[in-house]
């Protein structure tokens, strides 16, 4: 069955530390080439396990990382860049909790 690859996606300052943990990096400048590259992330030959994306990024294509959420693999992560999280991941999360659950179990956790 072989491996699967992780990939961290995101600002070049924001996901450079990633590469000394193993992680292949995608560093983009536009909405359109991280769209593109997550397409390329989830549709090539290459098996992904993982995909790491920053939160700036994520906001600009996040009707496809919602679009990807029902497939098994790869999991798409948000991380905070290195300005800091915008909350995405938490509201993600807690969207997820909620339509498993029925309710929003988690109001008011994410420390705002």
């Amino acid at each position: 069955m072989g491996s699967y690859r992780m990939a961290a996606v995101g600002e070049a300052d924001s996901i450079i530390g990633f590469l000394a943990l193993g992680v292949e990096i995608h560093p983009v400048t536009s909405t359109g080439e991280a769209a593109e590259i997550l397409d390329k992330l989830v549709n090539g030959k290459e098996r992904y396990g993982i995909v790491l994306i920053t939160e700036t990024v994520a906001e600009q294509i996040m009707d496809r990382i919602i679009d990807l959420s029902e497939r098994v693999l790869p999991t798409i992560v948000l991380i905070p860049s290195n300005r800091g999280s915008k909350g995405y991941a938490m509201e993600r999360i807690r969207r997820i909790v909620e339509r498993a659950v029925g309710a929003d179990i988690l109001m008011g956790k994410e420390g705002r």
